[in-house]
């Protein structure tokens, strides 16, 4: 039977507990540099980044170990953010690439992503192939044919410049000061060199990494520290990006924490002005606040919901033809720019954009009201199935019942954790909170 190692982006898990152990990992990279080789030659290529977790050594070593052993060459780039990885894997003609990190999770996590030739995600069918090839195992090619490994120190340096050229010409950030939170992670030292060389005065946070402090009071999932250095330092915005650097959320010159839903709003909204909005819509998830959606509709512009993950975002833009698409957890995809979500880039677009209109963070971050949302998380162990009790089934059902008309539910397995997501939202919070925290109590209930 194959085993299931795919999640909503990549596979993820506890360091040194299945599925991310250093055996799995030598099999991942022996499965997936089969899958990618697709012939005898000793031409092919793997570009390897990761964050800055602990296990991120161990992990690095078995993925080449499985790589090379398949006769792909592997190009370790170091610490360098997930979107440099889909960069990269297409700039340097590379057959694959892989991002070592468990994005916004504690650093006892980790995870692998990968990408095809073109710099996305791979699709469904090349997962299954990988897994496919896990559980019935890969023939090593003969010696003469093993890939080598070299580190790139270039890596960083390359990406860091790309990003330079997507900020409008003739402009620059003389006078911004910019509060950025690296999240102790893989921007650590890309975020600030970026910024800094635009020209903007750089108020550094979470740019220390020890290996075990990515994520840790600070980052996108903890705005907190950042937030006060904005007022304490009299910032005009800060940056806050996750611990591989796809995701970011925007603190303004009055602390004030603007999520992806925002960021989006004001995208969609200051690209359809200047006719640079492809398709006259905007793609996100289910996650996505109901405001959002009503404020587009007052720009007249359309919301295209896909499921939860940055990947289901970039195949519908990719077959709707849009550029602009994310998640409220702070994903911002950018086509014309980007493979992938890129919260680095995502913070350069919207200094451009207060460059250009002249306008404080606060006016761009705040576009529209949001309606009362709430969501809460369940954790489970493995092998339940808490969304298949009975108890819970009708408590689901029950809500709907009173929302209808009123609202909207949301119940979901997270894909990259045991967690049971219970999110609602409606204009009448005190009846929000009594429809998620009865579903939220039979899911405990059915996870005990």
């Amino acid at each position: 039977m194959t085993e299931k190692l795919f999640g909503t982006d990549g596979v993820r898990g506890l360091a040194n507990s299945w599925p991310m152990t250093a055996e799995m990992a030598l099999k991942l990279g022996a499965a997936a540099g089969r899958h990618f080789r697709r012939d005898g030659s000793n031409g092919h290529r793997v570009v390897i980044g990761k964050d800055t977790r602990l296990s991120g050594y161990m992990i690095e070593n078995a993925l080449t170990a499985g790589l090379t052993s398949t006769g792909m060459n592997v190009l370790l780039l170091g610490p360098v953010p997930t979107p440099a990885v889909g960069r990269m894997t297409h700039s340097m003609r590379a057959d694959l690439g892989i991002m070592i990190s468990a994005s916004h999770n504690p650093f006892h996590d980790n995870g692998i992503k990968f990408f095809g030739p073109d710099g996305f995600k791979l699709s469904d069918e090349d997962e299954a192939e990988i897994e496919r090839f896990v559980s019935n195992g890969v023939e090593p090619v003969q010696a003469q044919n093993i890939g080598r490994a070299k580190r790139v120190d270039e890596g960083r340096m390359r990406y860091t410049e790309y990003l330079k050229t997507t900020f409008p010409a003739q402009k620059e950030l003389n006078g911004i000061k910019v509060v950025v939170d690296c999240a102790n992670g893989a921007a650590y030292r890309t975020a600030p060199d970026a910024l800094w060389e635009l020209g903007a005065e750089i108020v550094t946070v979470g740019v220390s990494p020890d290996g075990t402090n990515i994520n840790k009071g600070c980052g996108s999932t903890d705005t907190a520290l950042a937030a006060r250095t904005v007022l304490e330092t009299g910032a005009d915005l800060g940056i806050c990006l996750d611990g591989d650097a796809d995701r970011i959320m925007i603190i303004d010159e009055k602390g004030r924490v603007a999520d992806g839903d925002q960021i989006m709003a004001m995208f969609a909204s200051h690209w359809a002005r200047q006719g640079t909005l492809k398709g006259g819509a905007l793609v996100a998830t289910v996650m996505s606040n109901l405001g959002l959606e009503r404020f587009l509709r007052s720009e007249g512009l359309d919301l295209i919901r896909t499921k939860v993950g940055d990947r289901h975002v970039v195949e519908a833009m990719r077959a709707g033809g849009y550029n602009l698409g994310g998640e409220q957890s702070g994903h911002i995809v950018m086509s014309d720019y980007a493979t992938t979500g890129d919260g680095l880039l995502a913070g350069v677009q919207f200094l451009a954009a207060m460059v250009e209109t002249g306008r404080p963070a606060s006016e761009l971050c705040q576009v529209f009201s949001t309606v009362p949302q709430l969501l809460k998380n369940v954790r489970f162990n493995a092998g339940q199935a808490p969304l298949d009790a009975v108890g819970v089934k009708s408590a689901i059902a029950d809500a709907e019942e009173v929302l209808n008309g009123k609202g909207r539910l949301l119940i979901r397995k997270s894909g990259t954790e045991p967690l049971i997501r219970v999110m609602a939202e409606c204009e009448d919070e005190g009846l929000l909170t009594q429809v998620v925290d009865g579903i939220v109590a039979e899911v405990q209930a059915a996870a005990t």
